[in-house]
């Protein structure tokens, strides 16, 4: 039914229902509700549908549900007087009031899991471009030799990992604008897509932590033989909330709680509250890493949400960090340390030691390793010159003045 129709048969209702009302009949009485109930019927139902469509399954359907059964109610106490004028009163003022009370509550609670969400949307890399006016990205004291001239190697990585190529970029490219976001030589996709890129042959190289077996597996069905070379290391980290008294966890207990054979803080000298420990999508750097560390003993599920798709339906993602007093996360030191500056969470020792630069260039650290520059073995003229300047002293000395461990020798 187009919409005009639609608004006539509801105006021909209310219409026919306000008439019959008036009538002493109590047939047609019924009639005139029926009349004036079923185009809100309808309306309401489609309405329902858009608002499922749209994800609103969880609040907003149950929502409109209520209202609408209010609204038949009232109009049925119209038209037969069930209750006295200070019953409709009172139980009017108190139906609008549940309205609005659960809407706002609603609303509140999305403010608070807003508030303490965490994901990579809390960077704004446009602040690391290179050559931009203010920008974050480090730079070396003197300009290097090393200058890329003709065909510019196209780069693509990890969130964490942007700051050092555009730092790589600003020393060696030509100055120009590189749009993180937009389509330029320089942009930050995120790991999982950062991989894709490389093997569909959309970028050169690529800056992340090592593939996963997943990508590996992509890689090889494509005929595509990935190429990693080292260029700095870095620590990876668990944190929870600031208020959270568990000061660090050993290596075996970070394996129960993400295998789910421990699932009490009260279990690792915390408070008595169930740990609600999250992951990272599949197939992301620090999920990788995750799942690297937890090597044959399986993940339990992790902490989801119900999102909606491109035609409607609802599928359940991973659920991003929410730092709520009973979670737990992680993450890559350098990226939740440096980049979010996140006061509300702590990092938390492994095995007694504490991530640091320090502790991962000691090797004290437990659970720290390469980070890399991934290419394809593509004939490309700059390609191999710019990964050796990368592992010189000048760009080694990037890797440590960005904030991460270097693999080689610095001046």
């Amino acid at each position: 039914m187009e919409f005009g129709g639609l608004i006539v048969v509801v105006l021909f209702g209310v219409i026919l229902g306000i008439v019959l009302r008036k009538n002493s009949n109590v047939g047609l009485k019924l009639i005139g509700f029926i009349a004036i109930s079923i185009p809100i019927i309808f309306v309401a139902f489609y309405g329902i549908i858009i608002l499922a469509m749209m994800g609103y399954v969880n609040f907003y359907v149950p929502f409109a549900i209520g209202i609408t059964i209010g609204i038949l109610f009232f109009i049925c106490n119209a038209f037969f007087r069930f209750l006295n004028a200070r019953a409709w009163k009172i139980s009017l003022i108190s139906f609008i009031g549940l309205c609005i009370i659960s809407w706002g509550g609603y609303q509140g609670y999305n403010a608070y899991v807003a508030s303490v969400t965490m994901d990579n949307q809390e960077v704004d890399l446009t602040e690391y471009e290179p050559f931009k006016d203010g920008s974050k990205v480090v730079h070396l004291d003197e300009p290097t030799d090393f200058k890329i001239e003709g065909e510019l190697p196209r780069l693509d990585g990890a969130t964490a990992l942007y700051p050092l190529y555009a730092a790589f970029v600003q020393a060696t490219y030509p100055e120009k604008t590189y749009d993180v976001y937009g389509n330029s030589e320089v942009i930050s996709t995120k790991t999982p897509n950062a991989y894709n890129n490389l093997i569909n042959g959309e970028v050169d190289i690529i800056f992340a932590a090592g593939p996963s077996e997943r990508q590996l597996k992509r890689a090889e069905e494509n005929g595509i033989e990935l190429e990693m070379t080292p260029i700095g290391r870095e620590a990876f980290v668990f944190f929870v909330h600031s208020k959270n008294p568990v000061e660090g966890l050993t290596m075996k207990e970070i394996k129960d709680i993400y295998s789910g054979k421990i699932r009490n803080w009260s279990d690792v000298g915390g408070n008595n509250e169930e740990i609600r420990a999250f992951q990272r999508p599949d197939d992301s750097g620090s999920q990788t890493a995750l799942e690297n560390l937890m090597g044959d003993t399986p993940l339990m599920e992790p902490p989801t949400d119900d999102v909606v798709t491109g035609m409607g339906g609802i599928i359940s993602e991973t659920a991003d960090y929410r730092n709520y007093k009973n979670a737990m996360g992680y993450s890559f030191r350098f990226f939740s340390m440096d980049m979010v500056e996140n006061n509300s969470i702590r990092h938390l020792e492994v095995d007694g030691i504490f991530p640091d630069k320090e502790t991962i260039r000691s090797g004290e650290y437990p659970i720290a390793s390469e980070f890399y520059a991934i290419t394809t073995g593509s004939d490309h003229p700059n390609v191999d010159a710019f990964i050796e300047w990368i592992l010189s002293e000048e760009g080694q000395l990037l890797v440590e003045k960005t904030g991460y461990v270097p693999v080689g020798k610095t001046k």
